[in-house]
Order: C-alpha cells, then structure tokens, then sequence
C-alpha cells in the first residue's frame, strides 16, 4: 500500500512526515508519495523528499494513488470529496467533538485513525503527539507571555537597583504544564502550580515549581491520568484559591484540559479584574472553550489592564521541531500496520492500533467515540 503525504492549509505550518520520516518508511519498504510543497512551511522542499526516496506529486494525483494518506489537521470538504471508498486516512482530528466528520468517515467506507485518541499506555509513549505538541506549546506559551509582560521574568541586580523576578501561576501540570514550569524556572521566574491530581506534585517541585494544595479533589485512576470533572464543593474551594494566587501573578499559564470536554474554568472575569496591570493570560485550551472566562480562540483579548492570549495552536509556531517530533510519533505508529516488507497489516489484536481506530467498515471501531456519536 502507498502513502501519501498531504499539505496543510494555513495558518498550519507543520507537514506530518518531515524527509527523515518519509526515509524511515521507505527503509521498510513502503512506497511514499508527497504532495508538492507539502513540507515547505517546515522548511523541507520537495527535493529532500526526493533524496529520501517519495515521489512528488501534484494533490488529485496523490488522493488517487495512495491508499493510506496522512496528514495532521481534520480534512475539509474538499479532501472528503478527494478520497475515495475504502482508503485509509490518519490524522488528529479530534473526533470526540468532531462527530459531524466521523459519521462521513462512516458513510464514505474510509478507515480512520486519529492519534490524539491513541490509549496512554507505556507502549504507546513513542507515539503520542499529545505530549509531544504539548512540549512545544508549554515552552511557546512561557516564551509569549515574557514577550508581552511589561516587565523582566529574572531577577536583576543592577546599578539601578534590584528587579524583582517575576510571578508566574500555572494552571494544570500535564505535559504542557510541566514544560511551562522548566521553561518559566529557566528565565528565573518564581513559579506555582495548580492541578486537581495530587500525585503531580513531586514533578511539579522537582523542577522547582510550588504546588498550591487544594483539598478534596477527585482523581480517578480510570482515565489514564488525565483531570477529571470535580464536585461543586471542590470547585469553590478552587475558584477561591486560583483568585488568591492569580491576583499576585504576573502571568498566568493556562492549561488544563479534559479529553471530549469543555475546558474547565478556572479564571473567571473577577479575578482577571483584581490581577496585576500589565499581567499577562496566555491560555492553551482556547479550542475548548479556555480555563479562561474571556478568552476568545486565536485572539488576544485586552480587558481592562490585563491581556488575555488565547492560543491552541502553539505547535504551528515551531514547524520544524514540532513537525520532527509529530513525524516520529506518526513513524512509531505505522510500524504497527506495516510489515518490514511494506505490507499493510491491520492487526486488530493491537489495543493501539483498535483504540486509535475511529471508522473501518461503515462502522465507528473507537469505543470512547462510539459513546459520544449518534
């Protein structure tokens, strides 16, 4: 079976398989076709594709020759009409939201996996775009926010007097999380941590982060660890302690987020309204509604003295990495479904591969996407 490599539309600026990745498939035997300019926002030209054995071809000629196409973003309209009964088509299209997409899947007969669903098993680390763009968006975010603070994040000591450092308050300590704790500690901010699992604490305080304690939460060893919905009980103690904290911050990191949900709130307009002048919101879950209460998606928002950046698509900014980094998950993966000799191999005893699946035969495979589809 044949791969095929699609372009992303803008403002997406990362390519799937950068020519490393496209190298390490044909290594294995599989034959690989690239859509032209596919890469040339990662700063990978057709040529280096070339050197790593794909064909270029225009974008009908790849839809119509590849059986298995790949790319990061959902597909648009289109690309639906491009894609033909039975091929196989891969992406991170969020199908726990994007239902509309995964019943056309359905109906078109096309096989669909999406990595963002991918299980979070040890195995499956190699593999996972979600920590991987997470590393990226985490290390961006910190980057935006000193950017816009009217203020230096290190401690001065200068002729002129002592420059306190900055106060940084970070909320949900995932992978972004984390990232945002190394980067902020790395340009010498004085770092807090919020989230609802307390078994993150000793990662958030071994890389220097303070972890605010807020009693009562639930943490349900169920969902792979990932945050889950809490009690109103909770929720007020939360709300209580996030204000207290955020209103002494200079810049509040954003970003908690649950799988299939809306983003929880967490920084309601009161406390955006009692932060610092020149304070600084940059907020990761902008896609799913923000842990903000003003944050607008791709937008910065300016409310009062306090600037809201609203920003899910950090990732995009980094192309090359983050297209290195994507690649390699997307490498991982297809070692599951292609043989050393180039054969495709669906191999449903594979818990990854049957749990990354959305669609295969008009019917939805995902478990976890069946129970929010009609």
């Amino acid at each position: 079976m044949t791969i095929g490599l699609l372009k992303e539309g803008l403002p997406e600026r990362r390519v799937a398989l950068l020519p490393e990745g496209v190298k390490a498939l044909t290594g294995m035997n599989v034959k690989v076709v690239v859509e032209t300019g596919a890469g040339a926002n990662a700063f990978a030209s057709d040529e280096d594709y070339k050197t790593a054995g794909a064909s270029i071809l225009p974008r009908e000629e790849v839809f119509g020759s590849a059986g298995f196409l790949i790319k990061i973003q959902a597909p648009d309209t289109t690309e639906l009409g491009l894609m033909k009964e039975g091929q196989v088509f891969m992406a991170a299209f969020n199908p726990m939201v994007n239902t509309g997409l995964v019943n056309t899947l359905c109906s078109k007969n096309i096989t669909s996996f999406s990595l963002d669903i991918l299980p979070r098993t040890t195995r499956a680390q190699a593999m996972d775009i979600l920590s991987s763009m997470a590393t990226v968006a985490g290390y961006k975010a910190v980057l935006t926010a000193a950017n816009n603070l009217p203020k230096f994040f290190p401690m001065f000591m200068t002729a002129a007097g002592t420059v306190t450092p900055a106060k940084v308050l970070i909320l949900g300590a995932g992978v972004a999380g984390l990232q945002a704790i190394a980067t902020s500690r790395k340009l010498g901010a004085v770092v807090e941590v919020f989230d609802v699992r307390a078994a993150v604490k000793e990662e958030v305080t071994g890389l220097g982060g303070k972890f605010i304690d807020v009693e009562g939460a639930t943490d349900d060893k169920a969902a792979g660890g990932y945050a889950v919905e809490q009690n109103e009980e909770f929720k007020k103690r939360q709300a209580q302690a996030i204000h207290d904290h955020a209103i002494k911050s200079d810049a509040v990191i954003c970003t908690a987020q649950i799988p299939g949900k809306k983003a929880p709130l967490l920084l309601r307009k009161e406390t955006v309204e009692a932060m610092k002048p020149g304070a600084v919101v940059i907020d990761l879950a902008a896609s799913s509604g923000g842990n903000c209460e003003l944050t607008k998606d791709n937008e910065t928002v300016i409310h009062g003295q306090v600037k809201i950046i609203g920003n899910s698509a950090f990732a995009a900014d980094m192309p090359s990495d983050a297209s290195k980094m994507f690649g390699k998950n997307v490498v991982n993966f297809l070692k599951l479904m292609f043989t050393n000799k180039g054969e495709f191999n669906l191999n449903w005893d594979d818990d990854l591969v049957k749990g990354t699946c959305v669609t295969h035969n008009k019917e939805i495979i995902s478990e976890r996407v069946k129970s929010v589809t009609k």
